[in-house]
């Protein structure tokens, strides 16, 4: 398993908790229109990816990230991988 295999494992464990659709998660799965998130809830998304992969997102990186395959590459790039 490659570490992008781990960590869109990771991401999408935890995506799992903000699921109320129960939509299967794919890299393509947008996070507003496909799992319906309000801004709230991508902030509480945020915030526990930033704890588990000890990273800080911008603001403005969050605005360009809309995908679950977007967000795998943006850790990747922010943990120096």
């Amino acid at each position: 398993m490659t570490d992008r295999d781990t960590t869109l494992d990771t991401v999408k464990r935890l995506i799992a908790p903000f699921n109320k659709t129960e939509l299967a998660v794919e890299e393509s799965t947008r996070f507003a229109q496909d799992l319906e998130w309000d801004s709230l809830t991508v902030l509480d998304f945020v915030a526990n990816v930033e704890d588990e992969f000890d990273i800080l997102i911008t603001m403005n990186q969050q605005a360009e990230i809309e995908t679950v395959g977007q967000l795998v590459d943006a850790v990747a790039t922010l943990k120096g991988d």
